[in-house]
């Protein structure tokens, strides 16, 4: 009976023992855990902050990538803008570069007609001196060459309207310096003192009538005109240039 109660108290004792132990491997089972959920739960709460800090940043990058989007629209905007304006200004410069051109084309034809008839009234001169001798009345005025000489030495005490033939040689003469120089326009003027403009007119008329009929100057060219002479008589022949022509030049290089 003591053996039985003996084994039956060692059975207890042993049977405590393992339950004792059970219960610490348990406890440290469960304290293993609990380190374990809470090295998870420390973990999923970095993940859960890591994430927000993600997404935080991804709004910043997008919010970032937004201002950038708009900052290079507006850029590319001003660059079309300023690309427009520069060729706007650009065709502007090359419009008055071309303008100033055509103006300095038109002032360099107009300079060179100056010089042309500058030119001109010097060789009608020359020609006139070579024609009518060195003692003949030539002069230039203003550009216009005048061969002058006393009116009696046409018309008889410088009344009448009939040249005198011994003047026909001088006329023969004139008319060479004008078929000699065809782009001036001749002026044939009588001036008296008596005031008798229609006789002045028609001295002058019949001068040009013998340069044109008997010495093949194209009337065209001539101008026949009476003046007062003041104190002096006189016939003139004047050669200047065809204003009419320049001016007409000139108005057409401004129209351009």
């Amino acid at each position: 009976m003591k053996r039985f109660f003996l084994c039956s108290a060692l059975f207890l004792l042993g049977f405590s023992t393992i339950q004792a132990q059970k219960k610490s491997e348990l406890i440290e089972q469960n304290q293993d855990l609990k380190y374990k959920l809470d090295s998870i739960s420390r973990m999923v709460n970095t993940s859960q902050r890591n994430e927000k800090l993600a997404n935080q940043r991804s709004e910043q990058y997008k919010s970032q990538v937004t201002e950038l989007q708009d900052a290079n629209a507006t850029l590319l905007k001003n660059l079309n803008s300023f690309a427009a304006l520069s060729s706007q200004n650009s065709k502007n410069i090359n419009k008055t570069m071309a303008a100033l051109e055509r103006k300095e084309k038109q002032l360099k034809g107009v300079t060179n007609a100056v010089a042309s008839n500058d030119s001109t009234a010097v060789a009608i001169l020359t020609n006139s001196k070579q024609v009518l001798g060195e003692n003949a009345k030539v002069g230039v005025t203003d550009g216009t060459v005048v061969i002058s000489e006393k009116l009696d030495f046409f018309f008889t005490n410088g009344v009448g309207v009939e040249p005198s033939s011994a003047s026909r040689s001088w006329i023969e003469n004139v008319a060479k310096v004008a078929n000699a120089n065809p782009t001036s326009v001749i002026t044939v003027a009588s001036l008296n003192i008596t005031g008798e403009m229609n006789i002045a007119l028609q001295q002058a008329a019949a001068i040009a009538s013998i340069l044109i009929k008997d010495f093949g100057v194209n009337g065209e060219r001539i101008i026949a005109i009476g003046q007062d002479g003041g104190l002096r008589e006189s016939l003139q022949i004047k050669f200047q240039p065809d204003y009419k022509a320049f001016y007409d030049m000139a108005k057409g290089d401004a129209k351009n």
